[in-house]
């Protein structure tokens, strides 16, 4: 590998000119799950599996490379979904990442987790609003368009906060994904110019969809340094004090 002169970036420059091996890996909320780009071949597993993660991540990442026939020294690069989420969640896939990228010499793509889950949105021409429920009465949201690449791209920066205060750029129809449609659907509905033109609350970002997003990048050879594939929380506490708790009775 071929790093860039110390001190100048922390971009790795690693071109890839023949198929890329890539390994994706999210676990920001609920749900757990790896990936395995092989070529243009995309393999998953995927389990909504609440406080195990730990215990799935890295089997499912031996099994994807098992079924590939693929040596863990075959890969090229690691694609983490780096946030926001479940603090431990985040966690647990930067340190995972970190630790395989650092092992075999690799470059990471961080992927916001919220592109990743608006990514599962139909392409009904309507932009995508991917939010996650945040506990303690707020959302983590993120407002995306769906590029000519089919791949979505950012309308502004992500953010933490109540539901009831969500702003958004102009768009003339919506699609809303993700737990936080679950748990603050009237709240959010009412900051939409209309009704949603499609909506669901039961999905949650993935593995495969952080791969798709990645691919580009690393391809390029614009990963970075394990050390700096960073955690993305966007807020610093996880719980209310009991006077906060108080105060929003």
């Amino acid at each position: 590998m071929t790093r860039r002169a110390a001190g100048t970036s922390n971009v790795l420059e690693v071109p890839y000119t023949a198929p890329m091996n890539l390994l994706a890996i999210e676990t920001a909320t609920e749900s757990c799950s790896a990936a395995l780009l092989v070529g243009d071949r995309l393999l998953e597993r995927s389990e909504l599996a609440p406080r195990r993660h730990a215990e799935l991540l890295l089997p499912m990442c031996e099994a994807l490379l098992a079924e590939a026939g693929l040596a863990r020294s075959a890969l090229d690069a690691l694609a983490v979904g780096c946030g926001p989420g479940a603090f431990t969640g985040v966690r647990l896939a930067i340190s995972a990442a970190q630790g395989i990228a650092l092992a075999l010499d690799l470059p990471v793509v961080p992927v916001s987790s919220l592109a990743a889950l608006a990514m599962q949105a139909p392409r009904n021409g309507a932009d995508v609003l991917a939010v996650i429920d945040a506990r303690m009465g707020e959302v983590y949201s993120g407002a995306f368009r769906r590029g000519a690449d089919d791949l979505v791209v950012a309308l502004g920066e992500e953010s933490v906060g109540a539901a009831a205060a969500l702003s958004l750029p102009a768009a003339p129809a919506w699609n809303v994904i993700g737990s936080g449609w679950a748990t603050y659907a009237d709240a959010l509905a009412a900051r939409l110019p209309a009704a949603p033109a499609w909506a669901d609350g039961a999905r949650y970002p993935q593995a495969a969809d952080v791969a798709r997003l990645a691919a580009p990048t690393a391809r390029a050879g614009r990963g970075v340094a394990a050390e700096f594939a960073l955690p993305v929380y966007l807020r610093d506490k996880v719980a209310l004090t009991l006077a906060e708790q108080r105060e929003r009775r």
